[in-house]
């Protein structure tokens, strides 16, 4: 309306109107006929025009008036039959007023006046309190998008239901593939005849076939020892649920030689990409069987892995020609290097250090300057007498340099050589990795996601007893008569006594074969023994560790220390292992504080329980009847309630990821 005045009384007509007086009082001046008739005419003019502008502004105000009415209506009815909600809320968060749609989640005819915010959603308040703006509830089975205007204590809520629906139907049929392995079909099917092999296809066909037809997915022979899977995540999620129950059915498969069949699968999900998911499957296959196979592993996109199986002891499956394939490699490897470092892992044990020596003589053979890394602030007692007998050899003790050492030591060319671990947070000095671009990684661990970026070779064998037994493999492949002394064979002989327990776990034809050869070399049980042997205080220190000791489940021992009393790693694994010899328990957790200031836990098993993928679930490993993690902020009684609950959820699973 202000427009309009102003169009009309713009600056410029006034003008002209003034210049039109000014001319007609010249020409009354000069010709008053003419400038009496043309005033009479510019008198209509202007008469008419004022008329016009007032039935103008008449209308204009009319129109104006009908519109405000109609916008204010519009306005109305907007507010009360939109299709989404408003809610007002007070200080206290209760309703002050909400339109009629947020009054169809009422059951009865009362309105939402009155009632408090939570009674649509816990997490409203909490969204208002910290304030996140924009949130996604819950409310009678639909899903909604809740905006939330602090200032002026107001709510509003879209419905998000069928975005939700198909969000979820395109998450649920989103592509999966998998690569299944059998792992032990090429050993077992080698003595066997045409007829018994045939026979043994077409029984793990079958269960495979039938396993594929119930749960609605495609299957496909590729070869003799492989599968190629295609399903869904929905169908993934129905197996994940099962706790892929086909890797028990499968092991129940008893060959001719007495030996169960065994599954290992990898998956990839999460992505688009077909030849991405391909490559994640095939990554998860190899962390499966890295790990010892007999287990699922799944990897998504952003590198996340579950797993979910490994209940069996892993077989011994590893050949002479693999330890002698690795051993030309790696004196390759030695020769084309200027030097080699040695490294194992934190708070070393017997296998760290006899196994560091063992490369060390390995570098030496191949005329080569070796050096072990060894920090001697982070050692453990139970290694003490062995470091006190390297000291008092000058020519390998000065062979241990420090990680600072190390650091300045280090060039591009220098091979790192690292042993028993394969977590770059668990080596010696993780910045020692990122110095070259030569790293061997040698270890007898089943493979965890935290692993080494781009090792040169790896040769890790979850079937070995010890990482000793496969360095001294390696030690009896290289060129030349390998020349050792009895504390350097002793040394190695002693990590393969520690790991098998005196040759009671974990053990193979091949342990003894290697134990073998260094009794030849001049190793020392005796010495060995005078290795192992404990101070009286460590043995009461164990003892009241295993006192603790409560039967949680059957067969199941949990031992707690005292709050505000440490124990050392060693004593620790000591009192698990303890336990894992008393009648009915077959596997034993051990909870206590460490000194520094972690609460750690070693568990044991004999077979049948997985202690591994229970640890994984506390951030730990190991192997399936040995393994640990350590915790920080927190208390043993936390740590031993966590445990529980994940004991709890292995029993009544019957497996676990």
């Amino acid at each position: 309306m202000n427009d309009v005045k102003k169009l009309i009384t713009n600056k410029n007509i006034w003008f002209l109107h003034a210049l039109t007086v000014v001319s007609l009082c010249i020409v009354i001046y000069n010709h008053w006929m003419i400038g009496l008739a043309l005033s009479l005419i510019f008198g209509l003019i202007i008469f008419s025009g004022l008329r016009t502008e007032d039935r103008l502004k008449r209308k204009i105000e009319q129109y104006i008036s009908t519109l405000s009415y109609r916008v204010k209506k519009v306005g109305e009815e907007a507010l009360l039959e939109m299709p989404f909600g408003i809610v007002l809320y007070n200080d206290d968060y209760q309703i002050e007023w909400a339109n009629p749609y947020m009054n169809d989640f009422m059951e009865s005819d009362d309105t939402l006046i009155g009632e408090n915010l939570s009674d649509l959603s816990g997490d409203l308040i909490k969204a208002i309190k910290d304030e996140n703006d924009d949130l996604r509830v819950e409310i009678d089975g639909k899903i909604y998008r809740a905006v939330i205007k602090r200032e002026e204590k107001l709510v509003y809520f879209f419905d998000r239901t069928m975005y939700a629906d198909l969000e979820k139907r395109y998450q649920n049929e989103e592509t999966v593939l998998s690569i299944i392995y059998l792992d032990n079909y090429e050993e077992l099917t080698q003595a066997m005849d045409d007829t018994s092999k045939s026979r043994m296809n077409s029984r793990v066909t079958s269960i495979l076939n039938r396993w594929s037809k119930e749960n609605g997915f495609y299957l496909k022979r590729t070869s003799q020892e492989r599968f190629l899977a295609v399903m869904d995540r929905k169908t993934l999620e129905k197996l994940e649920a099962n706790k892929f129950e086909i890797l028990d059915d499968v092991r129940e498969l008893i060959s001719d030689q007495n030996v169960p069949l065994t599954l290992s699968i990898g998956i990839g999900r999460g992505t688009a990409d077909l030849r991405e998911l391909g490559d994640m499957a095939q990554s998860s296959l190899d962390l499966a069987l890295g790990r010892g196979g007999d287990q699922v592993a799944i990897k998504d996109e952003q590198g996340k892995v579950k797993f979910y199986g490994g209940k069996t002891n892993p077989m011994e499956k590893r050949t002479r020609v693999r330890a002698r394939v690795i051993s030309h490699a790696l004196r390759e490897l030695v020769n084309e290097s200027d030097q080699v470092l040695i490294m194992g892992h934190k708070m070393p044990d017997m296998d760290s250090i006899g196994s560091s020596i063992g490369i060390l003589k390995l570098a030496q053979q191949n005329n080569k300057e070796g050096y072990v890394v060894f920090d001697r602030d982070g050692m453990n007692t139970g290694v003490q007498k062995l470091i006190d007998e390297i000291d008092e050899d000058e020519e390998l003790s000065e062979q241990f340099a420090s990680p600072e050492e190390a650091l300045d030591m280090v060039t591009k060319n220098t091979l790192i050589v690292v042993v028993d671990t394969h977590k770059p947070s668990m080596v010696m000095e993780e910045k020692l990795l990122n110095r070259t671009e030569h790293v061997v990684v040698i270890d007898h661990h089943r493979r965890a996601e935290e692993f080494i970026n781009d090792p040169t070779l790896v040769y890790m064998e979850p079937y070995a007893s010890s990482t000793a037994e496969l360095v001294t493999e390696l030690l009896q492949y290289q060129d030349g008569r390998v020349k050792l002394t009895t504390l350097e064979s002793s040394s190695l002989l002693a990590g393969i006594i520690v790991d098998t327990k005196s040759f009671t776990l974990r053990t193979g034809s091949r342990t003894f074969d290697a134990a073998s050869y260094l009794r030849s070399k001049g190793a020392d049980t005796v010495f060995v023994q005078k290795l192992l042997k404990e101070d009286l205080d460590v043995y009461v220190k164990r003892s009241e560790l295993v006192k603790s000791a409560t039967i949680f489940k059957e067969g199941v021992a949990i031992a707690k220390g005292h709050t505000g009393v440490s124990y050392g790693p060693i004593i620790i694994a000591q009192a698990a292992d303890t336990l894992l010899t008393m009648d009915g328990v077959k596997a034993s957790f051990v909870i206590s504080e460490r000194s520094d200031n972690q609460i750690g836990v070693s568990a044991r098993s004999l077979g049948e329980i997985n202690v591994q993928v229970l640890m994984e679930k506390m951030n730990g490993g190991g192997h399936l009847t040995n393994a640990a993690t350590q915790l920080e902020d927190t208390t043993i009684e936390q740590v031993e309630e966590q445990l529980r609950d994940i004991i709890d959820d292995y029993m009544q699973g019957g497996d676990s990821s």
